[in-house]
């Protein structure tokens, strides 16, 4: 469980029961029993993939789709994580750094989907890619386009989401001490749906708009206007986290730590 607090409002902190595993589905079915409980924070726990930046469908996420966590792929998995859930009156934490962003703009259009405006989310995320280098690993680019996309984040939320908190530096011991256990028939049952579903999104979504708008997240990465606007239109668009995080890989190149 964590908890946040609202500063100097004088408001009590909201307690959050870290949660999400399996498919958006199974995570939506829990979040809503903690609401009905009478929760009014939420706290996300994304699988190892959608963490480094992966589709569940990519060979190198087999074995952790949905594990100790729930996977995310793309803006419909997040429509299913919060369908019903009213997101002008619950805030969410999500515990997720390298690809924070990403999660965080499908978060707002699912939001904006639901008619609540941004400057009404209240949330945070953690953001933290130096944090991830120390005790997970799970970093995606190098340290210098990693802080420049943080910065951009906080620039982005400043105009858009201004209530959202844009960086939560957590104690590292957790992510260090709690490896999780899957099932093995549960395991490739899960990865087999979210191949399903990643397989329909692309039969339905427009290709070339989708191609189109990773043309342009790119030209941004490798030029020095804020990332998060053609990013956004990217998700909008259908395009998957893995395949933003790709995008962004070709421009900015993969982190590889010094032994």
């Amino acid at each position: 469980m964590n908890r946040t607090t609202a500063g100097e409002s004088g408001l009590p902190w909201t307690m959050r029961q870290y949660a999400g595993s399996g498919t958006a589905v199974e995570s939506n079915a829990r979040y809503k029993q903690l609401i009905a409980n009478g929760t009014t924070g939420l706290s996300v726990a994304f699988d190892l993939p959608t963490q480094m930046g992966h589709d569940s469908d990519a060979p190198i996420a087999s074995g952790e789709v949905g594990k100790v966590g729930v996977a995310i792929d793309s803006i419909d998995d997040m429509r299913v994580l919060f369908g019903g859930i009213p997101l002008d009156r619950v805030s969410t934490s999500m515990t997720i750094d390298a690809p924070a962003a990403l999660l965080l703009l499908m978060y707002q259009l699912v939001a904006e989907e639901q008619g609540v405006r941004a400057d009404r989310l209240t949330g945070a995320i953690l953001n933290d890619v130096v944090g991830e280098d120390i005790a997970r690993g799970t970093y995606i680019f190098p340290p210098k386009p990693s802080l420049r996309l943080i910065a951009d984040v906080f620039e982005y939320c400043r105009a858009e989401i201004p209530k959202w908190n844009t960086v939560s530096i957590p104690g590292s011991g957790r992510h260090t001490a709690e490896p999780g256990v899957t099932p093995a028939a549960r395991e490739t049952a899960i990865e087999a749906q979210q191949a399903e579903r990643l397989a329909k999104l692309r039969a339905w979504r427009c290709a070339e708009r989708v191609a189109d708008a990773l043309s342009l997240v790119q030209d941004a990465a490798a030029g020095t206007a804020n990332v998060l606007y053609p990013m956004r239109e990217a998700l909008a668009a259908g395009a998957t986290v893995g395949e933003v995080c790709d995008a962004l890989r070709e421009v900015w190149g993969t982190y590889a730590p010094a032994a």
